[in-house]
């Protein structure tokens, strides 16, 4: 079967389950940064050949202290000692570096959850974990999580956005997937995926937006805490539909 941005899983559309964990993470772990499109950034300074991904550096290091739209790429340009018009041969607008910008970040996003989720040593620790990696990377990279998930209608991004975005799903139906104990193409598989996905997405807005401050002083322990919850409260009813498909 292939998955969401057109990779190879299991052919023989196995169920996961039959795939002991450690082979499992490595090779979801492997396909997923295969998948994603070449990095736009390597080294914040520039030199010849590297002025696009110097200037994506530039802009994520400027989302630490500012929202997207105060971004300017007259200002990106200067920061890395090039006139505009060098900066305009990479971008043709303000909102063709965004959408850059925000490529980028579903390419890191989904390489943390990876990397998160290979911390796990089950399917549950494993679905966690890349959750717990979610909310996180919101709340260290509010600006630019904006920006991902705020900005563009689906018909109008990029195929780099486009790719990033789907490369970062597959990742989490994978997870879904070994998890349910299913094929990554099976109906419930999806449905698993958009019910995580929903959950901590709205968790990262709550966290974002400080409406769980006055519930604890460790937000990330709270977090941890909701997350394995929504696993207990979630999971019979999940595996419930699962065995009614």
């Amino acid at each position: 079967m292939r998955d969401l941005a057109g990779l190879d899983v299991y052919s023989d559309n196995t169920a996961i389950t039959n795939v002991p964990i450690d082979v499992y993470v490595v090779n979801m772990t492997t396909k997923l940064l295969s998948s994603l499109p070449e990095p736009g950034v390597d080294k914040p300074a520039y030199h010849h050949g590297n002025l696009r991904a110097a200037l994506i550096e530039a802009g994520l290091q400027a989302l630490r202290d500012k929202p997207a739209h105060e971004l300017s790429l007259r200002d990106l340009a200067r920061q890395v000692g090039v006139s505009a018009n060098a900066a305009y041969r990479h971008f043709a607008d303000k909102e063709a570096l965004l959408m850059a910008l925000a490529a980028e970040g579903f390419r890191r996003f989904a390489i943390a959850q990876g990397q998160a989720a290979a911390r796990g040593d089950t399917p549950q620790s494993m679905f966690e974990k890349a959750g717990q990696a979610y909310v996180r990377f919101a709340r260290d990279n509010a600006a630019l999580f904006q920006l991902m998930f705020g900005r563009f209608p689906a018909q109008g991004r990029s195929p780099e956005l486009v790719e990033t975005c789907e490369a970062a799903f597959s990742g989490l139906t994978g997870l879904a997937a070994m998890h349910a104990g299913l094929p990554q193409d099976h109906p419930a598989v999806q449905m698993r995926a958009l019910v995580a996905w929903s959950f901590v997405h709205g968790l990262s807005h709550l966290v974002l937006d400080g409406q769980l401050d006055r519930f604890s002083d460790d937000i990330d322990a709270l977090v941890d805490v909701l997350i394995a919850q929504l696993g207990a409260a979630a999971l019979p009813a999940l595996n419930a539909a699962n065995a009614r498909a």
